[in-house]
């Protein structure tokens, strides 16, 4: 139940003068992933701002490998391998079928969003969707 895989199509406005993604749209992919696997756990992300709190991007490290391709149909990939008590470190590729094409770590913090400072993960949420964290 931890993986989330989201099919992806390469569109035009996805890639470069050379006709291969643009390395920033990879971000946006992987962005998807995060959110639809935040759904896909039972969770709306706007349902969070009636409790004052929101899930932004601390920190992330991607490693490019291989380029994707206009009409090219890739798999997103989002799974959580840690975190604390504010935050949850997920790992996410994108492949093209079998082929790995990037990697990426990404911490995510949960934060007010008032005052934009750390808080606690709801812990319903922690609960069911982030059960490998044991902090």
């Amino acid at each position: 139940m931890n993986e989330f895989q989201l099919p992806v199509r390469v569109y035009v406005e996805d890639t470069d003068a050379g006709g291969i993604v643009y390395y920033v749209n990879y971000l946006k992919f992987l962005e998807r992933a995060r959110t639809e696997w935040f759904r896909h756990q039972g969770f709306e992300k706007p349902a969070l701002f009636g409790e004052n709190l929101m899930f932004v991007v601390h920190s992330l490290s991607i490693d490019y490998r291989k380029p994707a391709r206009l009409d090219d149909l890739l798999l997103a990939t989002a799974r959580v391998i840690g975190g604390g008590k504010t935050f949850f470190i997920m790992e996410q590729t994108v492949l093209r079928g079998d082929e790995l094409l990037c990697a990426a770590e990404v911490k995510v913090a949960c934060v007010s969003r008032d005052r934009m400072r750390p808080s606690a993960i709801p812990a319903d949420i922690r609960r069911v969707a982030l059960p490998v964290i044991t902090q």
